[in-house]
């Protein structure tokens, strides 16, 4: 059947039936080799336009559902399958793979360890943290930096809680890479320069001339603090991407979801999302690739 005929018979089948959801029609549609099942998947289920009913997907994380250990030394709280936290349901959102939200106590921290093919972003919350690995970069993260290392074909590294007494608190970011074996790279930035009061600004991308950090993926941070009820609209930089934002402090409702202090919810399939501020609050918004 040809792609104009094919078009023209998935419209009348929708005028005469209704629009099929998108479960329903992935179940109508199983996978296979097949000529029809190429083109399906290469026009996508959503090929008819829909503007009475919204489409958007989401997923949310409650923060009291998180996966989490106390190690006396570390405390850690997993959004993510990570370590000894193993759920299915929970392995990443698109690319993000790891979400993690730890407490480190005065003067510990990870000795020496590898990583490779993987983007790695730290945001210290409270406190600063050591870092020193073998391309020989020794340095300080504090809060109000930011720190990207591309891991690529292998980094070894260690990190410490860089005061001796006062609890560090740290988020450690993970994304799968669009580009793997790269040279390692270190970059790390002071993000408190950046900051526009009770706005987004942007502090990672996938491009070098960019304001933040940059990284191996078609991703995008940014961070708000708010001292007051705001509403904004955030637009997606790529509509194949989904939105992971991640409440680090306060009371936040995106698109009628109600969100507290460590919880994350994911959007997907939407060109742009509603944010209510309703308290004194930190956001962190991941515009990520929802195909690894």
């Amino acid at each position: 059947m040809k792609r104009k005929d094919f078009i023209k018979k998935g419209i009348l089948t929708s005028l005469s039936g209704g629009i099929l959801s998108n479960n329903l029609m992935a179940k109508q549609f199983k996978p296979d080799k097949s000529k029809k099942s190429k083109l399906l998947k290469s026009l996508g289920y959503n090929h008819i336009p829909n503007k009475e009913t919204k489409t958007m997907n989401t997923v949310l994380h409650k923060a009291n559902t998180r996966g989490s250990a106390d190690h006396g030394w570390l405390k850690v709280n997993h959004t993510f399958s990570f370590a000894n936290y193993r759920n299915p349901e929970r392995m990443n959102f698109g690319v993000l793979r790891v979400l993690n939200d730890d407490t480190i106590a005065g003067g510990k921290g990870f000795s020496a360890h590898p990583h490779d093919n993987m983007e790695i972003i730290t945001i210290p919350l409270e406190g600063s943290i050591f870092h020193k690995d073998n391309m020989g970069n020794e340095s300080e993260i504090t809060t109000g930096d930011i720190q990207v290392m591309s891991a690529g074909t292998g980094v070894v590294h260690s990190e410490f809680n860089g005061h001796q007494t006062n609890d560090l608190k740290v988020m450690q970011i993970w994304l799968f890479t669009n580009k793997r074996d790269v040279k390692p790279r270190y970059q790390q930035l002071p993000i408190r320069n950046l900051e526009v009061k009770n706005q987004f600004y942007q502090v990672l991308s996938p491009n070098k001339s960019d304001q933040g950090v940059w990284v191996y993926q078609n991703a995008w941070f940014n961070i708000a603090s708010f001292d007051k009820a705001e509403i904004v609209t955030y637009r997606m930089k790529d509509k194949r991407n989904g939105l992971y934002a991640f409440i680090i402090e306060g009371e936040v409702e995106i698109e009628g979801q109600k969100l507290g202090k460590r919880d994350g919810f994911g959007i997907w399939d939407t060109d742009e999302i509603s944010i209510a501020v309703r308290a004194k609050s930190k956001i962190l918004l991941m515009d990520v690739p929802m195909e690894i």
